[in-house]
C-alpha cells in the first residue's frame, strides 16, 4: 500500500502557495520578514483544517476536503478579482454594496480575460487535488488524535502573538490600524479576513498619533498689516462628560489640528452658482483641443491643476464620497456611510445649502446605484433625481443614457429661478467596458477613429466626447439664461478608466506614466467665464476639492475636520492612494516597496523622518475619516 498524504500536508501547501501569489498582486512582494510571519499564522489554520477534516468517515470526509478546497480558491479568486478591479482587497465591510455586483459582470469578465495566467495559477491547487485525492490519508482520527490537534491549535494559535504583541508597529496593525498593504504583507489574506470578520461583528478602536503641533501665527503688529484670517470656528473639544474612546481622540486631535489660513482666492466666487461634475472615468488623456474643446478651454482658461490626482478608491462611490466630503474612502467609511446616514455637514450640498443655496443633484442611471437614494440626502441633496424615480420621463435611460441630454432635460430645474443654486450631476457616458458595442462610443466614433491607438482606448476617448458634450449643452444653456458669468462649473473624474491598461493609457499620455501613482495623474477643473487663467502646482488630489471651493465661494467650515486641504491655501499638498502610496510637493512615495523619489530639484534635510511623519499623518487620515463616520461626528461637535 502506497504511503498516504496527511491532509495538513496538503492544506499547508495549498495555502502558502495562494497566499505568496495574492501578496504578490496585491503588495508587490513576496520575500520579506512578513512571509515567515504568514507561514506562522497558516499552522493554526491548517491544524483547524485538519481536525475538521478527519471527524468523520472516509466519505464524509472527502467531501468536506473537497468543500474547503474548493472554497478557498474561490475566495482566492475572489480576492485576485476584487483587487484587480478596485485597488484593495476584498472586505466583509463591503456587503453593504454586494447588490451592485451583478452590474460588473462584463468588467469582471474582462479582468479575467486580461490577467488569465494568474487566475489559471490560482486554480491549479484545486486541479491537483483532483489528481491526488484518493491518496491523501482521510480516515476517521481517533479520540487522542482529535485531542492532540486541538491541543495543537490552541498552542499555534497563541503562539502568533508572540511575536504581535512585542512589537509596537505589528501590535497597531493587529488591533488598531486599518491597513490592509501591511496586514497582508504580514500576515497574509486568511490572516487579514479573521482580523477583518472579527472587526466586522465587534468593532476595533482606532488609534491616532500625535504629532507636535505648529502654533498658530502670531496676529501682526502693524495695524496697516492685515489680519491672518483661518477657515475655523469656535468649537469645544473639551472632553468633559465624554465617555466614547473614539470621540475623546477625535477631539484630542482636532484641538491640536491647525488650521488653513484663508488667502487671496478666499470669497473669489462669493455669492455665484455652482455646477458640480462628478465625470465618470474622466482623466485627462481625454483632453483634446480638437476632440474635446469645451473641456480643453475650461482645464486651460480656469484654474489649471498641473499636480491633480483622481486616485481609484472602491470605484465611483469612493471618488464620489472623497470629492464631496472631503474624508477619505475605505471600504468601511463608505459602509457606514450608506448605512447609517449620518450627518455631514460639510458635504457638497450641507454646507452650500446652509448659505442659502438651492441644492439639486441629478443621475443618469439607476437612482438607487451605489445607494444614492440616501447618500445624496445625507449630502443634502433632498430632491435628487435619477433614472426610475423621475429622469426616465425626461429621457431615455438605457445604457448607456447620454450625459449631453441629461443636461438639456434638468437645467430648467434650477436656471431661471430666484436665489443661487449648487447642481450636482454624476455622470454615466464614460462608464467602462469601452468596447465595439457601447453606443456612446458608436455616436462619436469617427471623431477619434484616426487616433494612433488600440481600438478600446479609441473607445474610452470617444465616450469622454460625450462629456465634452455636456459641457457645451450647460455652457449655452447658461448662456441663454444670463447666469452664465454668474456660474462656476467644476468637474473631478471619479477614478481613471482602471479597465484600460496602463500601456493602453501610455499610448495617448503626454508622458511615461506607472501603474500606481502616474496613472491617476488627471485635470480637476474649476472654471468661470470671466476668470483669467491661473496656474496652479501644488499637488492636490480629490478629498482637497470640497475645502477648495468652501473656500472660494466663501463658505463657512472648520478646515480642521477635514483630512483634505484648500489646494490654495499655503498647507503643503498630498495627495494619498489607496495602498497608502502618497505625492507631495517634495516627491513620491511608493509604500509597497518603501521607495521615495524625490521631485526634480528638491532635497530633505531628513529624508526617513519625513516619510515617516507623512505614513503618520495618512494613517490619521484614514482612521479619522471612518472615525467622524462612525460616530457622526459633525452633529455632535457641532451642536455641542
Amino acid at each position: 500500500m502506497k504511503h498516504k498524504i496527511s491532509p495538513a500536508i496538503y492544506y499547508f501547501i495549498l495555502i502558502i502557495y495562494l497566499e505568496i501569489i495574492l501578496k504578490y498582486v496585491i503588495c508587490h512582494q513576496v520575500f520579506n520578514i512578513g512571509l515567515l510571519f504568514l507561514v506562522l499564522n497558516t499552522i493554526p489554520i491548517v491544524i483547524l483544517l485538519t481536525f475538521l477534516t478527519k471527524l468523520f468517515n472516509k466519505t464524509v470526509n472527502s467531501i468536506i476536503m473537497s468543500t474547503f478546497s474548493l472554497l478557498i480558491t474561490i475566495y482566492a479568486e475572489t480576492q485576485f478579482i476584487f483587487f484587480t478591479l478596485f485597488s484593495v482587497p476584498l472586505s466583509f465591510t463591503s456587503l453593504n454594496l454586494a447588490n451592485q455586483a451583478a452590474d460588473f459582470i462584463d468588467i469582471i469578465l474582462d479582468a479575467i480575460r486580461d490577467n488569465l495566467l494568474i487566475f489559471i495559477l490560482i486554480l491549479l491547487p484545486l486541479l491537483l487535488f483532483l489528481i491526488i485525492v484518493r491518496r491523501i490519508n482521510l480516515e476517521r482520527h481517533n479520540r487522542f488524535n482529535n485531542i492532540s490537534l486541538i491541543v495543537m491549535f490552541i498552542i499555534a494559535y497563541l503562539s502568533t502573538f508572540g511575536y504581535i504583541l512585542p512589537n509596537r508597529e505589528l501590535k497597531t496593525l493587529y488591533f488598531n490600524q486599518d491597513n490592509y498593504g501591511d496586514m497582508i504583507s504580514n500576515f497574509g489574506v486568511l490572516t487579514y479576513t479573521k482580523v477583518d470578520i472579527k472587526r466586522y461583528f465587534f468593532g476595533y478602536k482606532n488609534v491616532l498619533v500625535f504629532e507636535p503641533s505648529t502654533p498658530i501665527e502670531e496676529q501682526p503688529t502693524d495695524p496697516e498689516e492685515k489680519p491672518i484670517q483661518y477657515n475655523k470656528m469656535d468649537l469645544n473639544f473639551s472632553n468633559d462628560g465624554v465617555n466614547n474612546q473614539e470621540l475623546i481622540n477625535l477631539n484630542n486631535y482636532f484641538a491640536a489640528t491647525q488650521p488653513t489660513k484663508k488667502n487671496e482666492y478666499t470669497g473669489m466666487f462669493k455669492g455665484k452658482n455652482l455646477i458640480f461634475i462628478l465625470a465618470e472615468g474622466f482623466n485627462e488623456i481625454a483632453v483634446d483641443e480638437v476632440r474635446t474643446p469645451t473641456l480643453y478651454k475650461m482645464v486651460h482658461q480656469g484654474f489649471d491643476f498641473k499636480n491633480f490626482y483622481s486616485p481609484v478608491f472602491f470605484s465611483t462611490t469612493g471618488g464620489e464620497f472623497q470629492a464631496t466630503t472631503g474624508l477619505i474612502a475605505t471600504q468601511e467609511s463608505l459602509s457606514l456611510y450608506k448605512a447609517k446616514l449620518p450627518t455631514i455637514s460639510f458635504g457638497l450640498g450641507n454646507a452650500f445649502a446652509n448659505a442659502g443655496y438651492r441644492a439639486q443633484s441629478f443621475h443618469d442611471w439607476t437612482y438607487t446605484y451605489y445607494k444614492r437614494n440616501k447618500t445624496m440626502e445625507t449630502l443634502g441633496f433632498t430632491n435628487y433625481i435619477g433614472c426610475n424615480n423621475g429622469l426616465e420621463n425626461r429621457m431615455s435611460c438605457a445604457w448607456l443614457p447620454k450625459d449631453s441630454e441629461m443636461a438639456t432635460v434638468t437645467t430648467p430645474d434650477y436656471l431661471g429661478q430666484d436665489g443661487n443654486f449648487v447642481t450636482y450631476y454624476v455622470t454615466v457616458s464614460g462608464h467602462s467596458p469601452y468596447a465595439a458595442g457601447d453606443n456612446i462610443a458608436r455616436l462619436h466614433y469617427d471623431a477619434v477613429k484616426d487616433v494612433p491607438t488600440d481600438d478600446a482606448t479609441k473607445y474610452y476617448l470617444a465616450s469622454q466626447i460625450e462629456l465634452d458634450k455636456m459641457l457645451e449643452e450647460l455652457v449655452n444653456k447658461l448662456t441663454e439664461s444670463g447666469e452664465l458669468e454668474n456660474t462656476v462649473i467644476a468637474l473631478v473624474g471619479d477614478h481613471y478608466p482602471y479597465t484600460l491598461k496602463p500601456y493602453e493609457i501610455n499610448s495617448v499620455s503626454t508622458y511615461e506614466r506607472d501603474a500606481v501613482v502616474e496613472i491617476n495623474h488627471s485635470n480637476f477643473i474649476l472654471w468661470n467665464s470671466e476668470m483669467e487663467p491661473i496656474e496652479i502646482t501644488k499637488v492636490g488630489s480629490q478629498i482637497d476639492v470640497l475645502p477648495t471651493l468652501l473656500n472660494l465661494f466663501d463658505i463657512e467650515y472648520d478646515s480642521r475636520l477635514i483630512v483634505g486641504h484648500d489646494i490654495l491655501s499655503d498647507e503643503p499638498g498630498l495627495a494619498i492612494f489607496s495602498n497608502r502610496s502618497w505625492v507631495s510637493d517634495e516627491g513620491t512615495y511608493f509604500y509597497n516597496s518603501r521607495t521615495f523619489v524625490p521631485k526634480e530639484g528638491r532635497t530633505l534635510e531628513d529624508t526617513n523622518a519625513y516619510i515617516s511623519r507623512i505614513n503618520n499623518q495618512i494613517n490619521n487620515y484614514f482612521s479619522i475619516s471612518k472615525m467622524i463616520v462612525n460616530n457622526n461626528y459633525y452633529n455632535y461637535i457641532l451642536n455641542r
